[in-house]
């Protein structure tokens, strides 16, 4: 390997969140500054919601069951 290309690491970098939340972490900069992280996005606080714009979901599942209909039915095999 050669040396001296590498960019120094850090094993206990600072992340700071826009929620206030700081933890550590490695990485090549020694701060970074984040908008969201595991204590204010909604995947992980539980307040994750599903927004059904116009019925996109139920058209998707309409969509989806015509065509498993369409392959399961089996054309008739040919006569000689």
């Amino acid at each position: 390997m050669k040396e001296k290309i590498h960019p120094q690491y850090h094993a206990e970098a600072k992340v700071k969140c826009a929620c206030g939340n700081t933890f550590k972490v490695g990485s090549t900069k020694p701060e970074l500054n984040v908008e969201i992280c595991s204590n204010c996005h909604p995947f992980y606080t539980g307040e994750a919601k599903v927004l059904d714009t116009a019925g996109r979901v139920e058209r998707f599942k309409k969509m989806m069951e015509k065509s498993a209909v369409k392959r399961s039915v089996k054309k008739a095999p040919r006569k000689k």
